[in-house]
């Protein structure tokens, strides 16, 4: 129970202000559907984390580090630019549609996938299997610590939307969508991208 409850703190606190709880906060806003992006955040991470807990984090340290930064960053420029688009998702008869569950489970599958990748939640998995042994107990407190801090931001970007015009919150997660891609970018030198 220990492991688990360490498992669960470590990564709880770490994900606060952390760009997968602000990517919570900004899907929900975008697509008001709470289910679909917490299941899609539960996939991820579990996914995610077992891979690192399994590995060892051999998984991002295979991958060269630069390529992965600038994947997430086009993800988060192009998920910027697709949020300016406004669709048949702001009629609440097409949001109840199981294709719009799906696609938005998908959605969140994916960013939430990528923006892990070689993550301090992916290396500190990682690094409490190595240390504490129990590969499952340690996933299974990652992956709740991740829950806890990024739950609550969806909810929160759900009710965002309930007071705030539509059109607004597009332009705004839009925008911090984009600023979060140009940034990640940023931080990605290029002459590591082939090497």
């Amino acid at each position: 129970m220990e492991t688990f409850l360490i498992s669960t703190g470590v990564v709880a606190v770490s994900e606060i202000g952390d760009k997968t709880q602000l990517l919570s906060l900004l899907l929900a806003a975008r697509f008001k559907r709470p289910a679909p992006i917490i299941l899609g955040i539960l996939i991820a991470t579990l996914f995610n984390h077992a891979l690192a807990g399994a590995v060892g984090g051999l998984v991002a340290t295979a991958l060269n580090p630069t390529i992965l930064t600038w994947g997430l960053g086009l993800l988060f420029v192009g998920m910027g630019i697709w949020a300016l688009i406004p669709d048949k998702l702001d009629d609440e008869e097409t949001v109840k549609d199981a294709a719009t569950f799906v696609g938005i489970l998908w959605i969140t599958t994916a960013a939430f996938f990528l923006a892990e990748m070689g993550d301090k939640t992916q290396l500190a998995t990682a690094a409490l299997a190595a240390r504490l042994g129990d590969v499952a107990l340690v996933v299974a407190g990652t992956t709740v610590g991740m829950l806890l801090a990024d739950v609550p931001a969806v909810y929160l970007g759900r009710m965002a939307t309930e007071k705030i015009q539509g059109s607004w919150v597009r332009y705004v997660a839009a925008g911090i969508f984009v600023a979060m891609g140009v940034f990640t970018i940023a931080a990605a030198p290029l002459e590591n991208l082939w090497g």
